[in-house]
């Protein structure tokens, strides 16, 4: 099991010597990734509501400083020698697939392989409308994104050509690193994202901690990889939690490898004290 920390480019943590000590602490005290979050704005007064929250709102509400969430990975990657860079997650939908494969592929290069493309469909109508992209046409978009960005990753020159996005032959380089490409983890815990997961994903990131909801989204995935014709034992399976052995090893006995939690702390004395309680009591048994 691996233990992953979300968040950690939002409120506080845009602060950069806070963001510092959070990775190279993490690092030390044997956290596996960082994941950053992503909003290029929080339109005034949204109405759409936020699906992680009871309250159907951003933590921190629209003032939370949220940077850039490719940014901060490229300064920690200078920081940190092993801890892998992850976007968790980055809104697929609103950007070019040129840009984004452009920008991971070279995360990947200055990390030495470290980078993990978390990615999402987005929820928040206003933000779309605000980007002038059509919100009800996300799904295909990330669709076609994910294709597109395989073939740019690909060696030698790239085409694609779908409905949303059209290009080639083109080249592009730096190529990730990683072989095969940077893998790309699709986030969500709709059956849309599961099924996009089981098709295209190299990884399934449903940010929910309850056992039985997780099983059934697992089985979504599952049966859709095996419909693509794909191994579905090779989707690596990541969830959110609480960081007790308990809790950890019941997700570990139903196929998740990875647990992303809160940070313990928002300072500095907090964050080493936290993390290191985390490694003797958590990290060392599992």
């Amino acid at each position: 099991m691996k233990l992953g920390l979300m968040f950690v480019n939002s409120g506080p943590f845009s602060n950069p010597t806070l963001l510092a000590h959070l990775a190279t602490t993490a690092e030390r005290c044997g956290i596996e990734s960082l994941w950053t979050v992503e909003h290029v704005v929080i339109p005034e007064n949204y109405q759409s509501p936020y699906p992680y929250s009871s309250s159907g709102k951003i933590p921190g509400g629209e003032d939370v400083s949220i940077p850039d969430p490719l940014l901060p990975l490229t300064f920690i990657a200078a920081l940190t020698k092993k801890v892998k860079l992850a976007t968790g997650v980055l809104i697929l939908p609103q950007r070019h697939p040129l840009y984004v494969a452009k920008e991971m592929a070279t995360l990947d290069a200055l990390s030495n392989g470290r980078a993990i493309l978390g990615i999402g469909s987005g929820w928040l109508k206003e933000e779309f409308d605000s980007l002038g992209l059509d919100f009800h046409t996300r799904g295909a978009r990330t669709d076609e994104s994910i294709k597109a960005m395989r073939a740019l990753w690909s060696e030698g020159a790239s085409s694609f050509h779908g409905k949303h996005f059209n290009f080639g032959p083109v080249k592009c380089y730096p190529k990730p690193v990683q072989k095969g490409g940077v893998p790309i983890h699709v986030g969500g815990h709709s059956t849309a994202a599961a099924k996009r997961a089981g098709r295209y994903g190299d990884g399934f990131f449903p940010a929910l901690g309850e056992i039985p909801k997780l099983k059934d989204l697992f089985g979504v995935m599952k049966a859709e990889a095996e419909k693509a014709g794909r191994n579905p034992a090779s989707i690596e399976l990541s969830t959110m939690g609480r960081p007790r052995v308990d809790d950890l090893k019941a997700l570990q006995d139903i196929g998740v490898s990875r647990v992303v939690i809160a940070p313990p702390a928002f300072d500095v004395e907090g964050l080493t004290r936290g993390l290191e309680k985390l490694q003797n009591e958590v990290i060392a048994k599992i």
